[in-house]
C-alpha cells in the first residue's frame, strides 16, 4: 500500500514538473525579459563610472592585476612583478580569497584570478588596473589541457578517495596556496579529477594505451573528450565568455551579491549579453594596460615601458634584486604548489604618467642606487621566463605521464588542435561570442598602446638630437655619467 501511494506521488510530481515546464513559456516568457532587462540595464547604469581625463594610464598607489586565466599572467607575476615589488609590499594571499586590510601603507600589488569586482574591497581612486587578454578560442582550448593537466596528477593514486584524502593532508600542513584554492580551478580540477578517475576505473587501472584515440583532444576512454567539456554546464558557468564576465565582475566568484542573476540574465538574452559586453569594453578602456598573450614580445615590451617605469619612478631608491626569483616554497608569501576606434583615440590621447620617463625608457642610463632601467628590467624578464618556460614544460611531461596520449606539450599541440573538426571549433567561437568582440577590441587598445609607445620614444629623440646640437659635451658627460 505504502509502495503504491509513493509511485502514485512519483506520478503526480512528475506530472506537475511537466505541466510547470509546459506553461512556462506561456506565463513568464516575456516578464522573464523584462525582468531580466531591468536588473541587466539597473547593474550596467552603476557600473560606468569613468576615471578623470589623463589618469588612466598614470600609475597610482595600488596595481590590481587582473589575471584572466591562461594569458599568460603568472609569467608577468614572477618575471616582472616580482622583480619590481617587494614581498612585503605584495598584499596577503594574492589568488586566493583575499584577507589583507588595502589601506595598508606597504600594500601595493594585488595579483589574482578575482574579478573585478575585488575593485569593491580597494580603494578605486587610489587603485591601478591592468589585464592581458587571449583570443578566446585558444584559452579554451588551454583552459581544457590545464584541467587534464593538474586532474591527472591524482592519477598516481590507486582511486579518487585515496587522492582527496592525501590532498586534504598536504594541504593541512602547508601554509602555501594549492591550485585547488584558486577559482576557477577549484572547481574545473576536481570536476576534471573525477572523471578521469571513472575513465580509469572503467578501462582498468593497468591499462595505459587507449584503443578509441582520435587526437589528442578525444581520448574518450582516458579523457573526458572536448566536445563534452565545452557542452558540459560546468564550462558554461565558468569558461565561456570568462574574459567579459570577469573583467565586468560577474563570475559565480563574484563580490557582487547580485552576479548570479546579471549573469543569468545576459546569457539567456543576448541583446542584454552585450549591455554586458559594452560595460566589459569600458572597463578596458580605463585600464592602465592591456595585452595580448597571442603578441608576447610586444605585450611584456608595453608593459616595461607603461608600467614597469613607473613602478621604478616610484620606487625611489631602485634598489631591487634582479636575481631570477623563480617560484619558491619558501617565500614569505604563500606560494603556489600542485599537486571601437573612437575609445582606442582616446586611449592614445591619454599619455600622462609615464610619457616623460625618458630616463626610464633609456637602455643604456643608468638611474638610481639599483642602475636599474626597463632595458635591463627586460634583459632580466627574458632571462626569467626561459626558466619558467623549460620547467613547466618538464612538469606537464610528468603531469600527463598517467594519460599520456592526451599529448598537450608544446611540440605536439599546434599540430594536435589543427585535427580538431572544424564544427567543434566554430561552437567554441560562437559560446564565446562576447569575449570574440571583446577580444577585438582589446587589440584595438593594444594598437593605440603600441602607436603611445612609438611617438613618445620618438619625441624623446628629437629632445636627445636638439640637446646634443646645443651643447655637445654636457650630452657626452651625461651618457658616462
Amino acid at each position: 500500500m505504502a509502495r503504491a501511494a509513493l509511485r502514485l506521488g512519483d506520478r503526480a510530481l512528475a506530472l506537475l514538473v511537466l505541466v510547470s515546464v509546459a506553461l512556462l513559456p506561456l506565463v513568464s516568457s516575456d516578464d522573464g525579459h523584462k525582468h531580466c532587462e531591468g536588473v541587466v540595464r539597473g547593474w550596467a547604469d552603476s557600473s560606468t563610472g569613468r576615471v578623470k581625463d589623463g589618469d588612466k594610464l598614470s600609475l597610482k598607489d595600488l596595481l590590481f592585476f587582473l589575471h584572466i586565466p591562461r594569458t599568460g599572467g603568472r609569467t608577468y607575476f614572477h618575471c616582472f612583478l616580482k622583480k619590481l615589488y617587494t614581498n612585503a609590499q605584495e598584499c596577503p594571499r594574492s589568488y586566493d580569497k583575499l584577507r589583507f586590510d588595502p589601506s595598508h601603507p606597504d600594500c601595493k600589488l594585488v595579483v589574482s584570478h578575482d574579478d573585478y569586482s575585488l575593485t569593491s574591497k580597494l580603494p578605486r581612486e587610489r587603485t591601478s588596473v591592468v589585464t592581458i587578454l587571449r583570443n578566446p578560442v585558444d584559452r579554451v582550448f588551454s583552459t581544457y589541457e590545464f584541467s587534464v593537466e593538474v586532474a591527472a596528477r591524482f592519477l598516481v593514486h590507486p582511486n579518487l578517495t585515496s587522492a582527496k584524502l592525501m590532498t586534504t593532508r598536504v594541504l593541512k600542513k602547508s601554509r602555501a596556496v594549492s591550485t585547488l584554492d584558486i577559482w576557477p580551478w577549484k572547481y574545473l580540477v576536481p570536476w576534471m579529477r573525477e572523471d578521469l578517475f571513472s575513465r580509469r576505473d572503467a578501462r582498468g587501472i593497468d591499462k595505459v594505451h587507449s584503443s578509441k584515440k582520435v587526437n589528442a583532444y578525444d581520448v574518450e576512454d582516458m579523457v573526458m573528450p572536448l566536445h563534452q567539456y565545452i557542452n558540459d554546464p560546468v564550462a558554461h558557468e565558468i569558461i565561456h565568455n570568462g574574459a567579459t564576465f570577469q573583467i565586468t565582475g560577474l563570475t559565480n566568484n563574484s563580490y557582487f551579491d547580485g552576479a548570479h542573476e546579471v549573469r543569468h540574465c545576459a546569457r539567456k538574452h543576448p541583446d542584454l549579453g552585450r549591455i554586458v559586453l559594452e560595460v566589459a569594453k569600458n572597463r578596458l578602456d580605463q585600464m592602465l594596460y592591456v595585452g595580448l598573450t597571442e603578441d608576447h614580445e610586444e605585450s611584456a615590451r608595453l608593459f616595461a615601458h607603461m608600467v614597469g617605469a613607473q613602478v621604478l619612478l616610484q620606487s625611489g631608491t631602485l634598489s631591487l634584486d634582479l636575481k631570477e626569483d623563480l617560484h619558491s616554497e619558501t617565500d614569505s608569501h604563500p606560494s603556489m604548489v600542485e599537486p571601437g576606434d573612437e575609445e582606442a583615440s582616446e586611449h592614445l590621447n591619454n599619455t600622462h604618467g609615464w610619457q616623460n620617463n625618458e630616463a626610464l625608457n633609456s637602455t643604456s642610463d643608468e638611474q638610481g642606487k639599483g642602475n636599474m632601467t626597463v632595458g635591463k628590467l627586460m634583459e632580466a624578464y627574458e632571462t626569467c621566463i626561459a626558466k619558467l618556460r623549460k620547467s613547466q614544460s618538464s612538469r606537464r611531461k610528468i603531469s600527463l605521464k598517467k594519460v599520456e596520449e592526451a599529448n598537450f606539450s608544446k611540440e605536439f599541440c599546434l599540430q594536435a588542435r589543427k585535427l580538431v573538426p572544424e564544427a567543434i571549433l566554430k561552437q567554441i567561437i560562437s559560446l564565446n561570442s562576447l569575449d570574440m568582440e571583446l577580444y577585438d577590441h582589446a587589440k584595438k587598445i593594444f594598437t593605440q598602446e603600441h602607436l603611445m609607445l612609438k611617438a613618445q620614444q620618438s619625441m624623446a629623440g628629437q629632445h636627445r638630437q636638439l640637446a646634443e646640437q646645443e651643447d655637445p659635451s654636457d650630452v657626452q658627460s651625461a651618457s658616462h655619467g
